[in-house]
């Protein structure tokens, strides 16, 4: 399919238009860019009938796209969308959804759907490298996406991340480097690389198109509700970007009719206490966004100090009625095992902030007890597990004797 309906792309601040190229500030008032799309030909272009007949993957949704669906386009997207019975009823809710992106194609967390977009702008803009700042899930699928179409990988981490991320980075054949700093000490470089090298960064000079990737999420969210979406919607932010094209995906999805009713869905968002300052600056009631210098919590995927998008994840947040909140690493690890034991579903740490903030917001009164509810889990659970270690029972270990296995079985 070639479908690609944008005007170009246009400064979220003062508006100012520009051709669809590598660029990511507004170079009149410093703004962050996006993509300009042309509803009216999306709208007599699209329907539902039309999504429904093609294949179950992201790119089903390609007139609401910024590129041509590739001639070879991985089968990214399109995860489960699980109703999660067991865990509303521990929760103490009516209609609880689970979208599992712990199990998206090809590295197992949602960072495959903006990397499938990025990638797809790299190659047509003519970059030879494929790059990346990335706290882990985006590392791993910038490197899966390089090897698949031939070129290489550079990704940029915190020189502390975790092993098995580190691991899950290498693998593809990627350069690594670690950095001795925090994530926005790594993008800071990112950006000056980005400057003085011919580099396709995912998420700097490419990010107006890799953000809407996340997109996806939303607009399968509302197909596989049955084109409606949720009165609550509970979501990670570490850069805050996700959060906001939620929003997007369904007012779009509005707007072109494939939603039937305007959207009243709550949007909710969710940091690690100890890393949160999008949370911090809903719960001040203010717009601007006091940066964490030093983050301390297990869940490193959402440890941004300085997110890009986190002014606008809070007129997200804040539009939309919705509120935020910032989880222990104690109650990460219960929403882990909680998630787990009731639904079948390993994630990882972001995952278990997530849920552990949907918690929270029940508790509170914010998420109604009859209402509907849609958590999204954005990674796999392999990825983080040694956070996990000393919070599982130590397995007994027995000889090869019935009369042992008896006597445990008498003691649980």
């Amino acid at each position: 399919m070639t479908t690609a309906l944008i005007r170009g792309l246009k400064c979220r601040e003062c508006g100012a238009p520009y051709d669809p190229r590598p660029v990511h500030v507004c170079e009149l008032c410093f703004g962050p860019l996006e993509v300009d799309y042309d509803y009216d030909a999306i709208a007599a272009a699209i329907s539902r009938d039309a999504i429904a007949a093609r294949p179950p993957t992201m790119w089903r949704y390609a007139e609401l796209l910024p590129c041509d669906v590739p001639d070879r386009a991985p089968p990214v997207g399109f995860t489960p969308l699980v109703r999660a019975r067991r865990l509303a009823e521990h929760l103490g809710v009516r209609e609880l959804w689970i979208k599992n992106d712990a199990v998206c194609f090809p590295t197992l967390s949602f960072k495959d759907r903006v990397v499938a977009i990025a990638i797809a702008k790299a190659l047509d803009f003519g970059f030879e490298r494929f790059a990346c700042a990335s706290t882990g899930n985006l590392a791993n699928a910038v490197a899966a996406a390089a090897a698949a179409a031939g070129v290489p990988a550079y990704v940029f981490v915190p020189h502390d991340l975790e092993p098995h991320k580190v691991l899950g980075t290498l693998v593809y054949g990627a350069t690594v480097v670690g950095i001795r700093g925090t994530y926005d000490e790594v993008n800071r470089l990112c950006a000056e690389i980005g400057d003085r090298y011919p580099f396709g960064f995912a998420n700097i000079n490419l990010r107006p198109f890799y953000a809407e990737g996340s997109k996806t999420l939303a607009f399968e969210a509302a197909e596989q509700l049955g084109w409606r979406t949720p009165d609550h919607v509970v979501s990670p932010m570490a850069g805050g970007s996700l959060i906001t094209k939620i929003r997007k995906a369904w007012t779009e999805m509005r707007r072109v009719g494939l939603l039937d009713e305007d959207v009243h869905t709550r949007i909710h968002g969710a940091q690690a206490a100890g890393c949160a300052p999008i949370v911090e600056a809903v719960h001040a009631g203010r717009d601007l966004i006091k940066p964490v210098k030093q983050p301390a919590t297990i869940a490193r995927s959402l440890a941004i100090g300085n997110p890009a998008d986190g002014y606008y994840a809070v007129q997200t947040i804040r539009a939309t009625g919705g509120w935020a909140a910032a989880p222990t690493d104690d109650q990460i690890l219960a929403a882990i095992r909680l998630l787990a034991e009731t639904e079948g579903i390993f994630t990882e740490t972001a995952g278990g902030v997530t849920l552990a903030a949907t918690r929270q917001l029940i508790d509170e009164g914010r998420i109604g007890r009859d209402e509907s509810v849609l958590v999204c889990i954005t990674g796999q659970g392999l990825k983080t597990m040694d956070p996990l270690v000393e919070t599982l029972p130590k397995p007994p270990v027995i000889a090869p004797s019935l009369a042992e296995f008896d006597a445990i079985t008498k003691e649980r």
